[in-house]
């Protein structure tokens, strides 16, 4: 297989994984037993460099920040896979950086998370180094 099909498959795992995120992160289940705990998270106003803020103003701010990374990272891996074989070829150093710095985010997720996360950051780590590994490889000429 090329580089391009496993860009393109980690991007759509990716946008998946992002709205999947963006749209979950904010749930909880009633039998967690955390109602009174999100209620102090939003209820408690503390100022910060002169805004009043509480722990659920950070908590959403940094999901949806996560979101909006996982949504940059599907743009990036659908550009990259629409690269010829030369350029991508020449772009290993990113390429390894990407996939790296997804298997980061599967150890944090084994590490804290759970299996739909697990699962999506693992098929997404391997799409990722299968794609820096085959576009690091000289292009082939085809007769």
């Amino acid at each position: 297989m090329k580089a391009s099909v496993f860009y393109r498959i980690a991007a759509v795992l990716l946008l998946l994984f992002a709205v999947g995120h963006t749209l979950g992160f904010r749930q909880s289940d009633p039998t967690w037993g955390v109602d009174t705990l999100l209620g102090t998270m939003r209820s408690i106003h503390f100022d910060v460099q002169g805004f009043s803020r509480t722990y659920w103003d950070l908590f959403v701010a940094a999901g949806f920040s996560v979101g909006v990374f996982y949504l940059f990272a599907a743009i990036l891996a659908w550009q990259l896979g629409g690269l010829p074989p030369s350029t991508l070829a020449l772009m290993r150093g990113t390429a390894w950086a990407f996939a790296l710095c997804f298997a980061a985010i599967t150890v944090v997720s084994w590490r804290y998370l759970f299996i739909l996360p697990i699962v999506f950051s693992v098929v997404i780590t391997l799409c990722l180094a299968a794609a820096a590994w085959l576009a690091g490889k000289p292009p082939t000429l085809s007769r």
